[in-house]
């Protein structure tokens, strides 16, 4: 056997234990929940086959449509809202003085906690009486403006974008600085000889270096987006009246609350056929090299 394939075998060795618990407790599940979907089970008991039903309930269910474009709201705070934010972070911090690496680490804080604490904490920040937020409107004279904020249809689902883009701001941050921090020095240096401006630097050196970064960033905050529940199900647990509710919280309460396994079922099916759907269509609009 030669050094190469030997080489070889030990990788597989390696990724195959790894290989093994992603399909036993990612792909199998996935594929066996779409096996439910064609079933009527309250997740005891016979289930009784029913083919396309419970798929073509969802694609009629109203509600299923409501969680998607509060899905899609989400999505389009977290690219638009995360991604730019922490770009200009990583790019104001990209020394490493002790200074700049409090301020990471302060940034990055909100993702060590857990997703629980942090709905809580932003349920009391949002809380109509004892709210620091309707606290302070109250202090500056604006008690015109004090609202509940996470009760009021009108307004809660954008409210609820507010902690969900401080939350994953830190790893995007450090994922762009790694690739700030790739970049050759050379060309840097080349650039400051030449006399380039810090605007056309950014644009037409800077972003088409780490231009794969950004779109593995967008492909995390699509996935992440899509699957979002636990800040919105602690904070309003999809409510008042479904105006808070998204694709996961939907299938949750399908499911557990409601249970309706075969039909929650078909819903989590349905978040993986969308969630392909999103992502393969912003990797086509950004295949391109940036220009």
């Amino acid at each position: 056997m030669t050094t190469s394939a030997r080489i070889k075998g030990f990788i597989v060795i390696g990724i195959l234990p790894a290989l093994l618990i992603y399909l036993f407790f990612v792909v199998i599940p996935i594929f066996w929940s779409a096996y439910y979907g064609f079933f009527d089970w309250k997740g005891i008991g016979a289930a009784k086959f029913i083919g396309f039903d419970n798929y073509a309930e969802v694609v009629r269910d109203p509600i299923f449509w409501k969680g998607f474009k509060n899905n899609m709201l989400i999505v389009v705070a977290s690219v638009f809202g995360q991604v730019p934010i922490a770009m200009i972070l990583a790019l104001l911090l990209t020394r490493t003085n002790l200074f700049q690496r409090i301020i990471r680490a302060s940034v990055f804080m909100p993702m060590v906690l857990s997703s629980v604490v942090v709905g809580i904490i932003w349920s009391y920040i949002y809380h109509p009486q004892i709210g620091i937020l309707n606290f302070v409107l109250d202090a500056t004279g604006l008690e015109t403006l004090k609202r509940a904020w996470l009760s009021e249809p009108s307004i809660s689902m954008y409210m609820i974008m507010i902690p969900i883009i401080w939350n994953y701001i830190g790893p995007y941050m450090i994922i762009f600085i790694a690739a700030l921090q790739n970049i050759p020095s050379e060309i840097n240096d080349a650039a400051q000889l030449d006399g380039v401006g810090s605007s056309r630097k950014l644009f037409q050196i800077t972003l088409p270096m780490i231009w794969d970064t950004i779109k593995v960033v967008v492909v995390l905050c699509i996935s992440g987006s899509l699957k979002a529940f636990d800040l919105i199900y602690v904070m309003t647990g999809g409510g008042p009246a479904h105006t808070t509710e998204v694709l996961a919280s939907y299938m949750y309460n399908s499911t557990f609350n409601v249970y309706r396994f075969g039909y929650g079922s078909a819903i989590s099916t349905s978040i993986i056929i969308l969630s392909l759907i999103l992502i393969l269509g912003s990797q086509y609009l950004m295949k391109r090299d940036y220009r």
